[in-house]
């Protein structure tokens, strides 16, 4: 909104969260940004820090599989490769990662439970919560693909 309100529309407008020089598409870290966002993040008590590439990776995906493994428990899906299918198909996931509960199989599903609750301290169990499916196949040293037929 604080950008809006400065007519910071990005490209069309030669600045938004970046500057771009006129006739250029090539972002410029604009400084004045960088301390508005400083600002605000300290205005609303929020801890400014990197966020490696693995986290958000794991924070997209781990989304998907907590999600999936509530559809299953509730029986919306049968299998957990249906709901691979929807997701490389339908939704773009990437194919050769073969969706998100296969990523979560490959990953073992302990690793998974155990950085979603990571997220669930941090985050607050609002945004992250550990479904009931997920636990127990972690405490069996299980996989979703051990759920089939």
């Amino acid at each position: 909104d604080m950008l809006a309100e400065q007519e910071r529309y990005g490209q069309k407008t030669g600045a938004g969260i970046f500057r771009y020089e006129s006739g250029s598409r090539k972002p410029i870290p604009d400084p004045d940004v960088q301390q508005m966002i400083r600002a605000e993040a300290q205005r609303l008590g929020i801890e400014q820090r990197e966020i490696s590439a693995d986290e958000i990776i794991e924070r997209c995906v781990y989304a998907l599989v907590v999600e999936g493994a509530r559809i299953l428990d509730e029986g919306i899906a049968v299998r957990s490769s249906d709901i691979d299918v929807v997701w490389a198909n339908g939704y773009g996931f990437p194919r050769y990662r073969g969706g998100p509960m296969f990523y979560a199989d490959t990953v073992g599903t302990a690793q998974v439970r155990d950085r979603v609750r990571d997220f669930c301290d941090r985050f607050g169990e609002q945004y992250w919560s550990v479904p009931p499916l997920l636990d127990r196949l972690a405490d069996d040293n299980a996989r979703f693909s051990d759920l089939q037929d």
